[in-house]
């Protein structure tokens, strides 16, 4: 019996209408969607917009007038896939150490300059290859046209943008802090005042620690500015938490064709920020980077002990810093296991005291469970091989996947 409150069965419910259009209409995934068109900028010749891939960058924590030691970590973010990196110019003694950094460093590097327009002159001078300012802080425009022309002579781009904790007081006396429009149209005042100057050579980024008013601003200003947006979620927090809100923002903002650069922020080693960026390109299907692992969660049918295994054969497949795209599975039982792991280039579905070891989706054969990682290993290095030699190895500049 059911009365007019009841929800009907669902055998019950007549097929609808816009059923054939869901059905013949292939789930959207970023690779698909239609990028945001951006005009395109050149960063020390990686190209930032226009259809490029993600470019993903990260910032120095090192004093940056100690060479030695912003070197070594420069080196360090370059090897784990960095494409652009940013130094804090805070003073002469940091703008001093540029042209040496310049000249040394394997990718493109960008000054961040505050306050003091003459760094941002030094900096050029020294050859960066684009400058991070906030014209509203440098001073007079004349000041700010100063930086402008030497920029334009040497064709360097300018990044420009608004922080939530920065913003002009006649800003939040107009929106508050909380709305995406004040953002907005902070960041227009300051790419004002580069338009007056014919300058168009621009980055924009809106920053907020908040995910969704962080959301909304990128949305508006990808409808209002032409230019390559640089997104991220400021003040993002430790590895965890930071990477847990950049992960749902950027993730948001990536499967909407929004950004064009991108940066994790974390209070973390800024390595740890180059795998999150590469993870999260990765998990929404834009670029690819070395090796994938998937595991499952374990659970009271597993017969192995899957959460160390999978720890293990994490740690050893990221020592061999692969630069393919391959997939490698970890499974812990031989119910769901054999099919989880079908779609994997290597993987091990765990049974009682044994491990069925998989490689393009098939079983290969059985292994010992104390066998498991060292079969598994030398079945990753094989595929690994054979990948390089038919297409070399993986570079970071995507997957292939054109923006449009």
């Amino acid at each position: 019996m059911s009365d007019s409150n009841s929800i009907p069965l669902s055998r019950d419910v007549p097929e609808p209408e816009w059923l054939p259009e869901v059905l013949a209409t292939p789930a959207l995934t970023p690779a698909d969607a239609p990028r945001t068109h951006t005009r395109p900028v050149s960063v020390g010749g990686v190209k930032i917009g226009g259809g490029a891939p993600v470019v993903v960058q990260s910032m120095c924590t090192t004093m940056t007038w100690d060479v030695a030691a912003t070197m070594n970590q420069i080196q360090r973010l370059a090897d784990a896939g960095c494409e652009v990196v940013r130094v804090a110019v805070p003073d002469d003694k940091s703008a001093d150490a540029l042209p040496e950094i310049v000249k040394r460093s394997p990718i493109p590097v960008v000054a961040d300059i505050h306050f003091h327009y003459k760094l941002g002159l030094k900096a050029l001078a020294a050859g960066v290859h684009k400058i991070r300012i906030n014209p509203g802080n440098i001073g007079s425009e004349d000041k700010t046209r100063e930086i402008l022309a030497a920029a334009r002579d040497r064709g360097v781009p300018i990044r420009v943008g608004a922080n939530v904790g920065s913003l002009p007081k006649s800003i939040i006396a107009k929106y508050g802090t909380h709305d995406p429009r004040a953002l907005v149209e902070a960041a227009a005042i300051q790419i004002g005042i580069l338009e007056r100057e014919s300058f168009e050579d621009i980055v924009v980024s809106l920053k907020a620690s908040d995910v969704p008013l962080a959301v909304a601003a990128y949305r508006l200003a990808a409808k209002r500015f032409p230019y390559p947006l640089h997104i991220g979620i400021t003040e993002a927090g430790s590895t965890r938490a930071g990477s847990v809100k950049s992960a749902v923002g950027l993730g948001i903002l990536l499967a909407e064709g929004i950004g064009d650069t991108m940066r994790v922020s974390l209070t973390a080693d800024p390595v740890e920020e180059i795998e999150t960026a590469y993870g999260i390109l990765s998990a929404v299907g834009l670029r690819k980077l070395g090796p994938e692992i998937i595991s499952c969660p374990s659970c009271g049918r597993c017969d192995i002990d899957l959460i160390p295994l999978a720890t293990m054969v994490e740690e050893k497949v990221k020592s061999l810093k692969l630069r393919v795209p391959l997939r490698v599975a970890v499974m812990g039982c031989e119910v769901n296991g054999p099919g989880e792991a079908r779609d994997s280039d290597v993987g091990i579905a765990g049974g009682v005291g044994v491990g069925l070891l998989m490689r393009g989706g098939k079983i290969v054969r059985k292994v010992k469970e104390e066998e498991i990682v060292d079969a598994l290993m030398k079945e990753v290095i094989e595929v690994a091989k054979e990948r390089e030699a038919q297409n070399g190895p993986a570079q970071p500049a995507g997957d292939g996947h054109a923006r449009q």
